[in-house]
């Protein structure tokens, strides 16, 4: 018993400086998504970011900094002249052929590829691990899985609504249950009328749709240009005929962050009204 407590006593003491020399260690950080900046502020590391992807909008003062990343790539030579301690990337939408020539040359990549609602705490908890004060991070990952705790008590057992999610018009395009953000949807009783998709996130056209029968449309466009796109169909289109066509906040939906939790609270009231016109 003296040798456990003894090994408990030494492992208590070791994990707090482990820590701290992380975040000692890690002064200059570059982050090579939005939802990975956006993260990077939450868990107290925006005194440290020196570099940014483009669309890197929130909070406000992400704005301020060097663009190193967009859709075409990474700006390889500008990453490596600013010298990174740690690199934030996303897994999957960064490249990997440069993440790995990054890696080779020594540079730190903490990867972040959320794939259900309690990877967002979990992911703030180990970026916190590089701040100079872990409390901050500690402090949103618990409030995040209160706040979904009670969200979830609001929510559970409410009527299945099918859904549509509108990725794109020009090629249509949605979201398998496989891809993010399906998991803000069926956190709200959405059911995916595209769930069982091979693909994550699959090309698709308006007759497979209007086969599906959706009782609502969601949309990343304008709400103009979705209405437009489904007017012809009104009378074969429960969701057209009843107006149950929305255009989400697609900074919420679309990046796992602390901000989810209003994407879920916007899709649930949406959900809510369409259960209540059947």
């Amino acid at each position: 018993m003296r040798i456990f407590c003894l090994f408990m006593l030494i492992i208590s003491t070791i994990t707090p400086s482990i820590a701290a020399t992380l975040a000692q260690q890690t002064q200059r950080i570059i982050s090579l998504s939005p939802h990975t900046t956006e993260m990077a502020y939450a868990a107290g590391l925006g005194n440290k970011l020196i570099a940014v992807s483009a669309y890197s909008d929130y909070p406000p003062a992400a704005e301020k900094l060097e663009r190193v990343a967009n859709y075409r790539g990474l700006k390889m030579e500008r990453i490596l002249a600013l010298k990174p301690d740690l690199i934030l990337a996303w897994q999957g939408g960064n490249p990997s052929r440069e993440l790995a020539r990054l890696e080779q040359l020594g540079i730190k990549i903490l990867y972040s590829n959320p794939k259900t609602l309690a990877d967002i705490p979990k992911t703030l908890e180990r970026l916190g691990q590089y701040a100079d004060s872990p409390q901050i991070a500690q402090q949103a990952a618990a409030e995040f899985r209160h706040q979904l705790q009670q969200l979830q008590l609001t929510n559970h057992n409410k009527p299945k609504v099918r859904y549509f999610y509108q990725l794109g018009s020009t090629p249509l395009m949605t979201v398998a249950d496989s891809g993010w953000p399906s998991q803000i949807f069926q956190f709200c009783g959405g059911d995916n009328i595209f769930a069982n998709s091979s693909v994550a996130y699959p090309q698709v056209n308006q007759e497979q749709v209007i086969f599906r029968q959706p009782q609502v449309i969601f949309s990343a466009q304008p709400i103009a240009d979705t209405q437009q796109l489904w007017a012809q169909w009104q009378h074969q289109l429960v969701a057209v005929k009843q107006q149950h066509i929305y255009q989400l906040n697609t900074n919420w939906l679309n990046r796992p962050t602390p901000r989810t939790l209003l994407a879920i609270k916007q899709v649930c009231t949406l959900f809510d009204q369409v259960r209540g016109d059947h």
